[in-house]
């Protein structure tokens, strides 16, 4: 039966809550899981669908830039036909797409089946959040709720190459999809016993023109990228280009217009919302690229095993999950501008290590500082662009910073890994196999193939680490504009629960002060209702 939340007072929650919570956090450590789940894969991948570089860039972040374009439209849409049901089509249609990835015949349908998982995983995360919402009506309770979904974001992210290596040990690369598919099950299985359904009574418009003006402002800008790394004529990059730039003004001009925009740009007047999106944008941005590259480095240059190099990536994994469960407890003694800025200047000494040395064990232990370092992010971008939005604007701040934080993952891998790939053509020999230029795994498969294939070999193991090296630099410098723009538009952010401002919108860009004091559980909008815990997630 569908109920409203604005009409329930708070009540502790039992056994059936929490319960449903546990189905809950598995789909959504699936989702960011399931962005890193074939960095591992890569080399078995291309060796096997031959995929030009173009193409395996596209299969790893193409599921990236679709969950970021479709958040907002699959919030809107699980306010009209009800949370429970949203959850229960997008696992319904993540296993579908996990078992054509697991057994796509060509790079083009391996691309299609990322797409769908990506629109799929977009239909989960918002019924999660805005189900743990409507569960959880105490205070404290939800509170804790919120902050466990955050926490596993974090760790979906942090070991989904590490479960990626254990079951390439043993299975083929295509294996990689099918751990969701359980995952889904179980949620599917539970869903109805477990889990209430909430619609919203006064749902907003779905504006399926915002949604695709928004994808095609972004992907043909990705695809200029991926073009000029690919050496392709420069007539295709600038139409690309041009067309990105006509669609983004045209988003621009529809969001004012509209009464209810997709995205309400009026939230960016305030600098602690831009700067909040800027961080988790570029952070992520930073971070994800090297994430991307460090697993290959590890099997297709140190000649690890997927086992070997899933467990070489486990620090990492541990300094992401650390970092996320020591920033709350900073976060309410030091202000949060500094906490962001720290852990991105501590994260420079990882992109550093990695950029000036080889090594499985300098790959390593640079990648867990990286993830240490940039955890804060995770934690505190949303967070803070919450806080920053007015009370009946919070939903819609939530969406806007889930997105910045999936796009900025998204552009990690296609921007710092087309840079990779331009610089490893570069640094490979001219008389080398034309394959030999397009990857690291035809490289190796033209090597096996040519009498003196070891010298070509070794050729393309210093091209990729080159790579590597130059992608972390970029990533560097990056993680050090983050961290000045960080310090500087949110540093008159108190410590989360020292002063009002986080907490109740008390102050915004022009100095005046908001008329509610207390949080309020009776907005009209479901917005309210999904976006007040995130900001409670930190509070003491």
């Amino acid at each position: 039966m569908t109920s409203d939340i604005a009409s329930r007072a708070p009540e502790k929650a039992g056994a059936r809550q929490w319960l449903g919570l546990a189905t809950l956090l598995l789909p959504v450590a699936l989702m960011t899981a399931d962005l890193g789940v074939l960095w591992l894969a890569t080399p078995y991948l291309a060796a096997d669908l031959r995929p030009s570089s173009a193409e395996l860039l596209w299969t790893t972040d193409i599921y990236g830039f679709l969950t970021a374009g479709t958040l907002v439209i699959m919030g809107t849409l699980g306010d009209r036909m009800g949370r429970r049901k949203l959850l229960m089509a997008g696992s319904t249609g993540f296993i579908a797409a996990s078992l054509i990835a697991a057994y796509a015949p060509s790079p083009e349908v391996l691309i299609a089946a990322r797409a769908l998982l990506g629109i799929a995983g977009a239909a989960v995360l918002p019924s999660t959040l805005s189900l743990i919402s409507h569960m959880f009506t105490d205070p404290r309770q939800r509170a804790t709720a919120v902050a466990m979904w955050v926490t596993a974001l974090s760790v979906g992210l942090a070991v989904g190459p590490v479960v990626g290596g254990v079951m390439l040990a043993s299975w083929w690369w295509g294996s990689v999809f099918l751990m969701g598919v359980p995952i889904m099950l179980l949620a599917l299985g539970t869903a109805r016993a477990l889990l209430p359904e909430y619609r919203d009574p006064a749902p907003g418009r779905m504006d399926l023109a915002s949604v695709a003006l928004f994808l095609l402002a972004v992907l043909p800008v990705v695809y200029a990228i991926k073009s000029l790394a690919s050496g392709a004529s420069t007539w295709e990059p600038a139409v690309a280009f041009v067309a990105g730039a006509v669609c983004t003004v045209a988003f621009v001009r529809r969001q004012n217009r509209l009464a209810r925009p997709l995205l309400d740009l009026r939230l960016f007047h305030d600098r602690a919302f831009t700067g909040a999106l800027l961080t988790l944008l570029l952070g992520m941005t930073a971070l994800n690229g090297v994430e991307y590259l460090v697993p290959q480095y590890l099997q297709a240059v140190a000649g690890q095993s997927p086992l070997e190099a899933g467990l070489w990536l486990l620090p990492g994994a541990a300094g992401l999950i650390v970092g996320s469960q020591f920033t709350p407890v900073l976060a309410r003694r030091i202000r949060p501008a500094y906490v962001l800025a720290g852990g991105l200047l501590l994260s420079l000494t990882g992109y550093a290590a990695i950029a000036l040395s080889e090594g499985v064990l300098t790959a390593s232990l640079g990648l867990t500082v990286i993830m240490f370092g940039v955890a804060p992010i995770s934690v505190l971008g949303t967070v803070l662009a919450v806080g920053a939005a007015p009370e009946e604007k919070a939903g819609a701040a939530a969406a806007t910073g889930q997105t910045a934080y999936d796009l900025g993952l998204a552009l990690g891998i296609a921007v710092t890994g087309t840079l990779a790939v331009a610089v490893y053509r570069g640094e490979i020999p001219d008389e080398a196999p034309a394959s030999a230029k397009d990857t690291m795994g035809a490289a190796i498969a033209a090597a096996e193939r040519l009498p003196d294939g070891a010298a070509l070999l070794a050729a393309a193991k210093d091209a990729f680490t080159t790579g590597l090296q130059t992608a972390a630099t970029m990533s560097a410098a990056l993680a050090l504009v983050t961290a000045v723009l960080a310090a500087t538009l949110l540093r008159h952010i108190p410590a989360i629960g020292a002063a009002a401002p986080v907490e109740t919108g008390t102050e915004s860009e022009t100095g005046t002060e908001s008329e509610t004091g207390t949080e309020s559980e009776t907005g009209t909008e479901s917005e309210t209702a999904a976006g007040e815990p995130v900001t409670a997630a930190l509070r003491p």
